[in-house]
Order: C-alpha cells, then sequence, then structure tokens
C-alpha cells in the first residue's frame, strides 16, 4: 500500500512522456488509483552492467516517485530471461570447457587443440566487418597467442609441477576459443539435457538481484521466469493461430507480419515505424542460434519473427503441438505480462534499445492475441548509457559491470547521478559525471550535518523537539522571510518538475539551490540562525530524498547515521546518532576544558596531543569535530572513508602549499645572487 507524502498537494496532473506517442501525455491510469506496471527484465547469462543499471535504478526512481509522492498503488511485474540463444549457447560451451578440463590430461593435446582454436578464430577475423567484433577478436587472438607462448616457454623447465602450472595457464587464457571451438566442431550437438541449460541463467539470476540490492532497487512484486510460462507460451501460440496471425513451418512458428499489418484495427511497428524491414535488427531479434538459411528460408517474410523455435540438436526443448522446440523471445513478455496483468496494462517499460524489434513485435502478438488495439496504455524507455562518449563494448574496454561501478563510488552516488540526468535522454557515464554526482551527495550530507549541529546547540532545542514551548519560537527578520520565501520557490519548482516527466534534474537544480541559500543564511546568522525554519528546509529535503531512494530508513532528518561507510542503509530504530551523541557531546566538552586549562599554563604538548585527537583519534572513528573561535566545536558524524579522503586531501594541500613556498624561496635566492 501507499505512503505517499503530502509533498505533492497542488493537484498538479501528471505528465509522462509516452515512446507510442513520441510526446508527453497526461498520465490517467485504467484503473483508478491502481498502476498496472511490466517492465522487461535481464537474459541472466553473465555480470549485470551499467546498461543494467541505467534501465533498473531509472524505473525504480519513477515506481518510488509514482509511489510515495504521487500516492498511487502499483502493481510491479518484472521477467527473467532464462531461455534465450544467448543463454543456450553460453551454458553448452561452459558445459564442454569443463569437461574438456576434466578429461584433457596431456599438455602437448591441449596445445594443439588451442592453436586449432586459434586457426579458426583467425579465419572469422579475416570476414568480420564489424570494427568493434573484430578489435575484440584481435585482442583475444594476441591473448591466447601469447599463451601458447608462455605455456611452451613453462614445458621448457622440464619440471612436472611446472607442467601442470603450464597447462592450468593454457587453460584459462584460451577459454573463450577453445569453449567456441569445442562448441563448433559438432561436440555441442551432444548436449540436450536441460538441466545443464537452467543452472548458468540460475547462477546468474542469483547475481543480479545482489546487484539490485546493492542498487537499493526495490523488488519486484511479482517475478516470472521463461521457464515457468512454456505451457502458457504454447497455448497462446496457438490462439494466435486460431486467428490466422501465425503459421508452422517445419515445426516452428512464425508470426504472419504482413496478415496483421492489413487488418484495419491493427498496425505493426507503433513504436518505430521508420525500422519496419530493418533486416537486421530483426535477425538481432531473432537471435544468434535461429538466423541460418534453412531458418529464414522458412518465413513467407523476412519481416516474420518466430512465436515457437524448432529445436535443433544441442538445444533445450519442450513438447508443443509442432513438436519439440522451445519459445521465441518476443513471446515470452507477451504471455508472461497477460499471464499476471491481463489484456491491458497501463507500463511497459525498458531500455530503448528494446524499441524493435521486442517491444513492437509483443505489441503486434498480444493485440493479435486479444484482438484489440492498446495492449499497453504508456510506453516508458530509458535512454541509451555511453562510457565516456562511446557505447559501451567489451573491445574497447569500457565495459563496466555494476560491482566495477560500486567498487568507484557508493550506490547512493550512483543513484545521484541517474537523478542528475533525464531518465529518457541518452546518459554519458564518465570520471566528470561522477564527481558531479559526488560533489552533490557532499552537499547534502554537509547541509544535513551543519542542520544537526544547529538543532542540538541552543537553549531551544528543546522546544524545537516537543513543539510546545511556543514562547521559544524567534520573531523572523527580513533573513528568515527571505529565505522562507526561497523555500516556498524550490518547494513549487519541485513540484512542478516532477510533474513534468518526473523530471528529478530540474529538482535536484532547485534543492541545491535552495541548499546555498540555507548556507549563506547559516554563515551569516551563525548560532542566532531560526532552528524552526532551517528543521523544516531538512526535513523537506530529507523526504524527498527518501522518496528518491537516495535517503533510507525512518529518520527524519538526514542520512541514517548506522550507516556503512559504502552508503547501505541502517536498519535499527534507535540511531547510532542517538546513542553516540552525549557521550561525544561531554568529550568535546571536556577537551575544551583541557585546551582552556593548557593555555593558561602555557601546555603546548597538550594542545597538540588534543589536536592529535580531533584530527587522527576522532576520524578513525566515523566523528568530524569542527574548532570555532568563541564558540562550542561542531560534532558531526560522517562515513569514516569520508574523513580519511578529507584529510589525504588536506595533507596533499598543504604539501603542495610547502613545495611551492619552498619554490618561491628557492627562486627569491637565486634571484638575490643574481643581483649581486
Amino acid at each position: 500500500m501507499s505512503e505517499a507524502t503530502s509533498l505533492n498537494n497542488s493537484g498538479t496532473k501528471l505528465m509522462i512522456y509516452n515512446s507510442l506517442t513520441r510526446k508527453k501525455e497526461v498520465f490517467t491510469p485504467q484503473n483508478g488509483n491502481n498502476i498496472t506496471w511490466y517492465s522487461c527484465g535481464p537474459t541472466v547469462y553473465d555480470a549485470s552492467h551499467m546498461g543494467h543499471a541505467r534501465s533498473y535504478m531509472s524505473f525504480d526512481i519513477l515506481r518510488r516517485v509514482l509511489r510515495d509522492y504521487f500516492g498511487y498503488d502499483i502493481t510491479y511485474v518484472m521477467n527473467i530471461t532464462d531461455i534465450d540463444d544467448k543463454i543456450i549457447k553460453r551454458a553448452r560451451q561452459n558445459y564442454l570447457y569443463e569437461k574438456y578440463a576434466a578429461e584433457s590430461s596431456e599438455l602437448e593435446t591441449l596445445r594443439k587443440d588451442v592453436e586449432e582454436s586459434v586457426g579458426r578464430l583467425a579465419k572469422q577475423m579475416a570476414v568480420t566487418t564489424d570494427p568493434d567484433k573484430k578489435v575484440m577478436q584481435e585482442t583475444m587472438l594476441a591473448k591466447v597467442t601469447a599463451a601458447i607462448n608462455k605455456s611452451a616457454e613453462i614445458t621448457s623447465k622440464a619440471a612436472d609441477g611446472l607442467c601442470h602450472d603450464a597447462k592450468s595457464f593454457l587453460m584459462a587464457e584460451a577459454k573463450d576459443v577453445l569453449s567456441d571451438w569445442l562448441d563448433s566442431i559438432k561436440h555441442g550437438m551432444d548436449v540436450s539435457d536441460n538441466a545443464i541449460f537452467a543452472s548458468l541463467p540460475r547462477y546468474w539470476e542469483e547475481e543480479f538481484y545482489k546487484d539490485m540490492a546493492a542498487l537499493n532497487v526495490l523488488p519486484a512484486d511479482v517475478i516470472t521466469r521463461v521457464s515457468q510460462y512454456v505451457p502458457e507460451i504454447v497455448d497462446y501460440i496457438a490462439k494466435i493461430m486460431e486467428r490466422g496471425f501465425a503459421y508452422s513451418a517445419n515445426g516452428s512458428v512464425y508470426f504472419d507480419v504482413a496478415k496483421f499489418d492489413s487488418q484495419k484495427n491493427h498496425k505493426y511497428a507503433k513504436l518505430v515505424p521508420e525500422a519496419y524491414g530493418d533486416s537486421k535488427a530483426l535477425q538481432e531479434g531473432e537471435g544468434d542460434l535461429s538466423v541460418s538459411e534453412d531458418r529464414l528460408s522458412e518465413k513467407k517474410s523476412p519481416n516474420d519473427f518466430a512465436l515457437w523455435k524448432n529445436s535443433k540438436s544441442g538445444e533445450p526443448s519442450w513438447d508443443s503441438p509442432w513438436g519439440k522446440g522451445r519459445p521465441g523471445w518476443h513471446i515470452e513478455c507477451s504471455v508472461m505480462a497477460s499471464a499476471i496483468l491481463g489484456s491491458s496494462m497501463d507500463f511497459h517499460t525498458g531500455g530503448v534499445d528494446l524499441k524493435f524489434p521486442h517491444h513492437d513485435n509483443e505489441l503486434a502478438q498480444s493485440e493479435a492475441y486479444y484482438d484489440n488495439d492498446e495492449w499497453v496504455s504508456y510506453f516508458l524507455h530509458t535512454g541509451h548509457l555511453t562510457i565516456q562518449g562511446c557505447k559501451m563494448s567489451k573491445s574497447l574496454k569500457n565495459f563496466i559491470t555494476i560491482q566495477d561501478a560500486l567498487s568507484r563510488n557508493s550506490s547512493r552516488e550512483l543513484r545521484i547521478f541517474f537523478l542528475l540526468h533525464q531518465w529518457k535522454e541518452t546518459l554519458d557515464y564518465s570520471h566528470s559525471a561522477m564527481e558531479e554526482a559526488s560533489s552533490y551527495e557532499k552537499m547534502l550530507r554537509e547541509f544535513f550535518l551543519n542542520a544537526k549541529d544547529l538543532l542540538r546547540s541552543g537553549p531551544t532545542a528543546a522546544a524545537i523537539t516537543a513543539q510546545q514551548q511556543q514562547q521559544h519560537f524567534q520573531k523572523w527578520s527580513d533573513a528568515e522571510r527571505e529565505l522562507n520565501q526561497r523555500f516556498v520557490q524550490a518547494k513549487n519548482r519541485v513540484r512542478q518538475a516532477v510533474c513534468d516527466n518526473i523530471d528529478t534534474k530540474t529538482s535536484l537544480e532547485a534543492i541545491k539551490s535552495l541548499i546555498s541559500d540555507c548556507n549563506k543564511y547559516l554563515a551569516r546568522m551563525k548560532r542566532s540562525a531560526n532552528r524552526v525554519l532551517i528543521k523544516s528546509v531538512a526535513e523537506y529535503v530529507t523526504r524527498l530524498f527518501q522518496i528518491f531512494g537516495v535517503i533510507e530508513g525512518k529518520q527524519t532528518l538526514g542520512f541514517p547515521s548506522t550507516e556503512s561507510s559504502a552508503g547501505g542503509p541502517g536498519n535499527n530504530d534507535i540511531s547510532a546518532e542517538e546513542i553516540v551523541m552525549p557521550v561525544l557531546e561531554a568529550l568535546a566538552e571536556f577537551r575544551e576544558e583541557v585546551r582552556k586549562e593548557a593555555r593558561q599554563l602555557g601546555a603546548k604538548s597538550v594542545l597538540e596531543l588534543c589536536d592529535r585527537f580531533r584530527d587522527d583519534v576522532l576520524p578513525s572513528l566515523g566523528v568530524r569535530l569542527e574548532d570555532r573561535e568563541g564558540h562550542p566545536p561542531a560534532l558531526k558524524l560522517v562515513p569514516r572513508d569520508e574523513l580519511l579522503k578529507e584529510k589525504l586531501l588536506k595533507e596533499k594541500i598543504l604539501k603542495e602549499k610547502l613545495l611551492k613556498e619552498k619554490e618561491e624561496r628557492r627562486k627569491t635566492e637565486l634571484n638575490r645572487q643574481t643581483d649581486k
């Protein structure tokens, strides 16, 4: 159930960009306050990458906003594609490689087989026209050739142990080319056990969930796996055939695009009509194992696509009226979405690369099944993700997995990175873009820390908490009236932005401007700043970023203090701040008394110990203590790794300053000697 905030209380209508109409439209759910949503999930055969993060984190943000800002109840369905040409090929090759590794004992036999696999790769490379693929093949060829030479060098040492090392080394370095070669010399045709093809997607599905949890992406309400819906897929295809929109050929079933498109109430390629007839895109949609000449010749038209594929040797299979086979890619989503959400849904989402042919084919076969012309009300597509201006590609060595990205930045920084850009536009993942996200996160954190420090101090702190002792509320000056006006303007700007296609970029710009105004006010007013007003602003910003998924936990102000340094959420009802801060305040007060006595006694060594306690001991515990002339010190709980970064940066700046001063003294001395 929804726990919508009151942040959107203006009645402003939500406009959402619909890929079907290529324009923003007023969002109107089919069933009152309820939203039905199907999201194309991953094809699980390898590690999730930043392209996946682009889609799933962006849709997570939209989902949270629709639920927590607008108050909609959402049924969110996501599929797992665990039957697919890529999975079949990878699972088969992994099985053959492991079997070969277990059975092969002679290094010379291995070297001979690897050399043969390299020869096959060289022939493939000679006819490859795709420049990225060619670079990848060249890199692989060089790597394996070097491994062959290295293994020969190790073998020349003639020790049994070294020969074993050479074999292990060559097996590891040549895995990809050797697996592909084993598959190509007909061994792949011997693999028929469906369990072999099921273990690979099970493993990567679990890894996908781990990655999504690390990114703080909400789990789906319903998960559907293709392997669990094969009977429903068979029935679905049979009904499309009954309606006259599909035909069988040699145990496969194809969708008749021309027949469908000729009907008055149907239109093919609604999303990308200009791609109608794009043979390259259509073949990619059919899969690597499904574009042989015999497959293509079965079709009435090259535009037709497979609903059911007759399984060849070395492929998993299920029973059907047309013989043993497996589902086509596009029909899988139509069946699973329909099984849960019925004949129509509000949202269907996916990456922009799925528009054609996948989503266009989904629309066609689903509308053929239901004989309607609105299977989906709103299609939402996230924009492309590039890596420093280039498309992500293993051959370009810029293929970044989610775990790679999380080793460089926290999940909070990654989410802010996505929030700083429009969800439907192309997004460039680069060092400068992540620096911007890190800077924004630091701005938020410092604002929350300063607000907490203000609220903990002064005689009105108890009044702020209880909100009962009205006499403690301060009279507003022009400074408070001006800041409050900026606060109201920021809230209006955020509201308008969120209602305009969930524009988080403009929302974050508004918050950045508001925090800048607050920082200027705090710098000017210092301890006399109005605590009630600052508290209101900080709580609003906190709630907004809770909605965006940046802040987890039930706290009303700032980031949770029970989190790890990586930015993970704290789930304790009592925060570390509530427990630790009174102790830290007593410690800081004691330190102030010690410093006061040390100054009076001229005990320089004691003052140095106090400084070391501030600069070295407390940061290692995740505490920043800021001495302030004429005021009690400020205490702030900050992740230890952030404090370490700050310390290293200060040391770097100091070192550079000292080097600069040394160089200036050297130049001055040189000039002085020259003048003589």
